[in-house]
């Protein structure tokens, strides 16, 4: 007997590019050995740029997005799994070459789920998502190459989107003093209350010097682009910047200076193929000593019917923080 509930579809036909709800069977999802009932799922900025006309995000369709979920295994042939577990999936091209989360029903990989750690709920996990993940990769990467409290405040570039956010929190929660960055007056004050003891304009001149006076020990940088340059210039020796990712462009410049004069490391951040050993140890720090008290005030809860006023709110940077969809209707399955 298949089973009906709704998915969010992006079909591309002849040059034309519809993204639609749809009423969809167990029949259509695709191939995996664990079916998860999705309770939450969220919106980051990629699953913004995926939901775009002529994205480089999704190249075969039709496509179901959505980077991030979060639900109830409700059929497994996983060993690790069975039914009524409660599981996390991130990464692993989920909503981009895999059918993702924007659906009330999922099948996928079950060597790609993460068991939800005790002290973290699954609205939570969602509030959290790929974005507080990379924060907390990011963070954790920082401390493996010497963070400390003594040795001056971190620097937190793109603060009032979602790595920011979260990567403000985590650091404020571990007791490290955070400089924000961002050019969004109307979100300071939201920065400070979750942890920034200052908030400046985001970072764009480059000046013409090799180095400049240091100011920072370490930077989360999820924005990219030609301001890096900069940035490294005022890093403290032996620090290091922990980039994960392009919203200000794919491309900068630097001289060796920083590196071989200052001993910096540039960390890349990758999200997507984390090993799962190392997910794991990630996803536990969240529900831990990464968790702030202040999880639940950078959140929007959304129905999954508003999905698409909250991918054009992030289209548009109307929105700061997280945006959670709630996926529970009732009786979400229906059998045909």
């Amino acid at each position: 007997m298949m089973q009906s509930f709704k998915a969010f579809v992006l079909s591309e036909q002849e040059g034309t590019f519809t993204p639609a709800f749809q009423t969809l069977t167990t029949a259509d999802l695709p191939d995996g050995d664990v079916t998860v009932r999705v309770h939450y799922s969220s919106i980051n900025y990629k699953d913004m740029l995926a939901t775009q006309p002529n994205n480089k995000i999704i190249r075969q369709y039709p496509r179901i997005p959505g980077i991030d979920l979060a639900g109830t295994v409700i059929d497994s042939q996983h060993p690790q799994f069975k039914k009524g577990d409660q599981v996390i999936a991130t990464g692993y091209d989920l909503g981009v070459s895999h059918d993702g989360g924007f659906s009330e029903v999922m099948r996928l990989n079950g060597d790609w789920l993460v068991p939800l750690p005790e002290n973290l709920t699954l609205e939570e996990a969602m509030i959290i998502g790929t974005a507080g993940y990379t924060a907390a990769l990011s963070v954790d990467a920082l401390e493996q190459n010497g963070l400390t409290h003594d040795k001056g405040p971190v620097l937190v570039r793109g603060a009032s989107g979602g790595v920011g956010t979260i990567a403000t929190m985590i650091l404020h929660t571990l007791g490290y003093e955070v400089i924000a960055s961002s050019d969004n007056t109307d979100y300071a004050a939201t920065l400070k209350k979750i942890g920034a003891s200052d908030v400046i304009p985001r970072i764009s001149d480059v000046t013409p010097k090799a180095l400049s006076k240091t100011e920072w020990q370490a930077v989360v940088d999820p924005v990219g682009g030609p301001s890096i340059e900069e940035v490294l210039k005022r890093i403290h020796p032996s620090g290091a910047l922990a980039l994960s990712g392009n919203a200000g462009g794919t491309a900068f410049e630097s001289t060796v200076f920083p590196f071989i004069l200052r001993g910096l490391r540039l960390i890349g951040i990758d999200s997507v193929y984390t090993p799962m050993a190392y997910r794991q140890h990630i996803w536990q720090r969240l529900a831990t000593d990464f968790k702030s008290a202040h999880l639940h005030t950078i959140k929007q809860v959304i129905a999954f019917a508003e999905l698409q006023n909250g991918l054009e709110a992030v289209h548009q940077s109307t929105h700061n923080g997280r945006i959670v969809i709630d996926m529970q209707v009732e009786n979400p399955l229906q059998n045909d």
